[in-house]
């Protein structure tokens, strides 16, 4: 991503992801506001970086530490942000598995809610996407991942139980189409598109090599 695209993205950031959010005493790592999961950051287990790929390339391993994500139809979706406070440094914020309700049992959907506002004590924070997890593998981007009413930042980051990366850009507001790679020996490889009428749907169409 350029350094003229990330500007444009810490100012979109500032708009949304510094707006009023009310934080709950205690020390809680996430929590709910009406329709909204709130998260805590950083995450010390995700070293800091003024490359923000530096900082997706360790989000899979460290999730996949956590209670259940690996345990596919019994497991647990995890969701968090990648974020900076503007000085050029992102991080990663805690992930949480706060989702909607579902029944008990082995489930092949699982729905983490990805988070609307971080809260860092060091100051105000500029979110640049959002990550999630999948507790299966082969487990690419979901057709509810792609949607275009389920995009709040500039990307979005998905994982599988294997570390198979998908990144969605999704290019909302703009005639520019939407963009979907897989991340392939430290690059970015461009696997598909959805081409501007197709963003609401969020319907890929597949790039040759």
């Amino acid at each position: 991503m350029t350094a003229a695209r990330l500007g444009r993205v810490a100012a979109i950031g500032m708009a949304i992801g510094c707006a009023g959010a009310p934080e709950p005493s205690g020390t809680r790592d996430y929590w709910r506001s009406g329709p909204h999961v709130h998260v805590r950051g950083p995450w010390e287990a995700i070293t800091p970086s003024s490359d923000v790929d530096e900082v997706i390339d360790q989000l899979c391993p460290a999730v996949m530490e956590l209670p259940r994500a690996l345990a596919r139809d019994y497991g647990q979706e995890y969701c968090g942000a990648i974020y900076s406070l503007g000085d050029g440094i992102y991080h990663a914020s805690m992930p949480s598995p706060l989702g909607e309700p579902e029944p008990v049992g082995p489930s092949k959907r699982k729905k983490c809610i990805p988070p609307r506002y971080v809260a860092n004590p060091r100051g105000r924070t500029i979110v640049l996407g959002d990550f999630h997890s999948h507790p299966w593998a082969p487990s690419s981007l979901s057709l509810v991942d792609r949607l275009a009413e389920t995009q709040i930042w500039t990307i979005r980051i998905q994982f599988d139980r294997a570390c198979t990366i998908t990144k969605l850009v999704p290019n909302l507001g703009s005639e520019q189409p939407g963009e979907v790679y897989l991340r392939q020996r430290k690059h970015w490889k461009l696997v598909g598109i959805i081409k501007h009428e197709n963003k609401a749907l969020g319907l890929v169409t597949a790039v040759d090599d």
